[in-house]
């Protein structure tokens, strides 16, 4: 379907920011395009944009696998800018980040009137996507002394041994009862566990996709159920 992209106003650079919105309303970047960045974003259905330090044209998560899938293109009244609505795989923001804006607030002191002060809502699972970021991040470009990285560094079995070992300690929170010492055990495990998919070059988004496909499917009955049962919501 052809787009007319007439009403969009470039200004005397031959570019427009671009603010970029998760589904669920959340920011997470700004961005400008030119008319071939646009172009290509409504030819592709992923998000390019123009650079202006390296002046040239870059598709976001090209080199590292974070694209973002446009659901949504937008404009506001006066032309001279975007809104664009996406499905953001992995992060935004190339710090590691779900978005660029997050932890960088301005008002340190909260020094600004209340009515500004309420801040996004912001999806808690979205830790999940930082931290495997910065797990791949440490998988592509190695730190000294890292932790990440000497799981990397011994292996398949040393990662695989420590996910058992977390599986074991939660085990042991668990029958204690301790609710800190759940929570603490359980996120060793989930984080030895992003490290495995990390290993096998895996995403976050694909695990999801295999537990939304169950739940779809109504194939929860093998965790919640009786065998053969379907449960009840």
């Amino acid at each position: 379907m052809e787009i007319d992209i007439s009403k969009i106003k470039f200004n005397v650079h031959g570019l427009v920011p671009a603010i970029v919105q998760e589904e669920s309303g959340q920011v997470l970047m700004l961005a400008y395009m030119n008319e071939e960045s646009l172009k290509k974003t409504i030819e592709t259905g992923y998000t390019h944009f123009y650079s202006r330090s390296r002046q040239k044209l870059w598709k976001k998560g090209e080199t590292s696998g974070n694209v973002q899938q446009v659901k949504a293109l937008y404009y506001d009244c006066d032309g001279d800018a975007l809104l664009v609505v996406v499905h953001q795989t992995g992060v935004a923001c190339h710090t590691g980040t779900y978005s660029c804006f997050s932890g960088r607030r301005l008002d340190a002191n909260d020094k600004l009137p209340a009515v500004v002060e309420q801040p996004p809502q912001e999806n808690p699972a979205l830790i999940l996507y930082e931290l495997y970021s910065v797990i791949k991040d440490r998988q592509r470009h190695p730190v000294e002394g890292s932790y990440t990285n000497y799981l990397f560094g011994a292996g398949q079995d040393k990662i695989l041994k420590k996910v058992g070992e977390e599986a074991v300690e939660t085990i042991i929170a668990s029958k204690n009862g301790v609710e800190k010492d759940i929570l603490y055990e359980m996120g060793d495990l989930w984080y030895h566990c992003l490290v495995l998919l990390a290993f096998h070059g895996i995403k976050p988004e694909n695990l999801f996709a295999e537990l939304m496909d169950r739940r779809k499917g109504g194939n929860y009955h093998k965790f919640t159920g009786k065998t053969g049962e379907r449960p009840k919501d």
